[in-house]
């Protein structure tokens, strides 16, 4: 279908441009930004007029609950909801049921999502077997299959000489190993240790859980020459280890998750049940650190950590809660918070879930690695038309994720957020359009 988006405001943070112009898509490409051919023909025109015309937005963290989780999230329910928050590639980790590894798996989930042409899935696999930690699976099978990298997902390995082989393998090949920096014994707290903790007589997690683990792994990225992403840094202390290694010349980036960009320890309040997260909010210079690093570049990308969970798995004490909060709906509004309480330009703050992931995710993308999180003719039309000034309400009626569950609420915050999304184009396809909007 040929689609013109016209009356927009397109901001590419990849290239800078940042003008009021038309879009002009056929076959699933961008054909035309700006001075569209009079005799484009377009099947379906999009008034974005007040709104922003922007890259489709990639987040590099959403767990879509299958196979094995099919009662907290569906494949379609999630994606569905990525469209609707903009989102038009994600990447998934392998914590699912069955685990991640093995090729069969990956290939039937990535056919699904295809089959829905909602938004393009890139999984992870698991970088041991049952992420048990002990055996390496086969990196170059499920790179075959479609895996983008490798991961533990929540679970550490603790022998440090599996760590070290792993990376060793991925050096040789070229393959990027996903990791969330957490020691596995200091790790097994509910709450990030400090005043809040001790108070509400919660275990705690201590920063040295995340700094022994960051020390550790640059270590082994000294000795193998490995890349490695850090995924979800939580405190002061890790960003200023991220910030020293970086400038050392290692091949390591991270991001940071929309919790740990926004909330606190405090934020816990009566034991809340929405806030068990992973990793656990920590205190105030904490965040102030996350957010800094991710504005000044040391901290590469934002992700939504998108963790939907069941009711009923909320409905207990805190302790006993399970971890996670929906977020692939809120991930572009709470960029655009951070970006304007930081003082940044909307192409500063789009580059965070758009250009700097796919530079994250870099030759593992293939073909679509000078296209993808980019408004280029000629490039891949992955598309997110929204209107920055309208806000909105985070309510369960309006989440389409199965997932009902974030710290944004506005039944526990009164907080509008910035930022709705107007249409979600996948490929040249519309895979949301606002019910406003189509109406």
């Amino acid at each position: 279908m040929k689609i013109l988006i016209k009356n927009g405001r397109v901001v590419d943070p990849a290239s800078g441009r940042d003008e009021r112009a038309d879009v002009a898509i056929a076959a699933g490409r961008i054909l035309q930004i700006g001075g569209v051919n009079p005799d484009f023909q377009a099947a379906r025109v999009i008034d974005a007029q007040g709104c922003v015309v922007a890259p489709g937005v990639v987040d590099l963290a959403a767990r879509l609950r299958e196979p094995g989780h099919e009662h907290e999230g569906m494949l379609e329910s999630e994606l569905n909801a990525a469209a609707a928050g903009g989102v038009t590639s994600l990447v998934c980790p392998p914590d699912t049921d069955p685990t991640l590894d093995e090729p069969g798996l990956v290939e039937m989930l990535k056919f699904r999502a295809r089959k829905l042409s909602l938004c393009r899935l890139f999984p992870l696999g698991a970088l041991t077997r049952g992420l048990a930690g002990t055996t390496l699976t086969e990196m170059v099978e499920l790179t075959e299959a479609g895996c983008v990298g490798f991961s533990q997902a929540e679970v550490a390995i603790a022998d440090t000489l599996v760590l070290q082989r792993a990376l060793m393998y991925a050096s040789t090949h070229g393959y990027t190993v996903w990791l969330r920096p957490q020691d596995p014994w200091l790790g097994k707290g509910v709450a990030a240790s400090g005043g809040v903790a001790t108070r509400m007589g919660l275990s705690g997690v201590p920063v040295i859980a995340e700094t022994i683990a960051l020390h550790t792994l640059f270590e082994l990225m000294r000795v193998t020459g490995a890349r490695v992403h850090l995924c979800r840094l939580s405190s002061a202390a890790g960003v200023a280890l991220l910030r020293a290694a970086k400038a050392e010349g290692l091949p390591v980036t991270a991001d940071v998750s929309i919790n740990s960009l926004h909330l606190t320890d405090i934020d816990i309040g009566y034991f809340n049940p929405a806030m068990r997260l992973n990793p656990p909010l920590r205190q105030g210079r904490d965040r102030d650190a996350l957010r800094a690093g991710l504005a000044d570049g040391t901290i590469d990308a934002l992700v939504s950590d998108h963790t939907p969970v069941e009711g009923d798995a909320k409905q207990v004490p805190f302790a006993e809660a399970e971890p996670g909060a929906t977020g692939l709906e809120l991930l572009l509004s709470l960029a655009l918070k951070w970006g304007a309480d930081a003082g940044l330009t909307m192409p500063q703050t789009l580059a965070r879930v758009t250009c700097e992931p796919v530079r994250v995710l870099g030759d593992a993308l293939g073909s679509l690695v000078h296209t993808a999180g980019r408004l280029v003719e000629g490039g891949v039309a992955d598309v997110c038309v929204f209107d920055p000034e309208a806000t909105w309400a985070v309510t369960p009626d309006v989440l389409r994720s199965q997932g009902k569950h974030t710290p944004f609420a506005f039944a526990d915050t009164g907080m509008a957020l910035p930022g709705r999304v107007q249409a979600t184009l996948v490929a040249g396809t519309v895979a949301y359009e606002s019910p406003r909007r189509a109406g």
